[in-house]
């Protein structure tokens, strides 16, 4: 799922701190955890457009299945993706 946020300032670090994210291994993107462990998790991954700042969110559902490939089952649309993106779209308007 990809959506824009407009009207946002400063350390884009900080703005997912904000938000309850943490940044993954690779720096390049953002991670919510949904339990204790390490899956199910929300991940950000943040490009900057003229038209705002672009979030690209998908729902880990586990890790990958193969130790030399990156593929995951995960969730790209979907009722609980529309809620977190509707939780941050009003947590930055407040």
């Amino acid at each position: 799922m990809k959506f824009v946020l407009q009207n946002t300032s400063g350390n884009p670090l900080h703005l997912m701190r904000r938000l309850g994210y943490h940044p993954h291994r690779n720096k390049d993107s953002y991670a919510k955890r949904l339990s204790n462990g390490e899956f199910p998790r929300f991940h950000v991954y943040l490009n900057q457009r003229d038209e705002g700042l672009q979030v690209s969110i998908h729902l880990d559902q586990k890790a990958a299945c193969y130790e030399s490939h990156t593929a995951h089952s995960g969730d790209y649309d979907g009722e609980l993706l529309e809620q977190e993106k509707q939780r941050i779209i009003s947590l930055l308007n407040t």
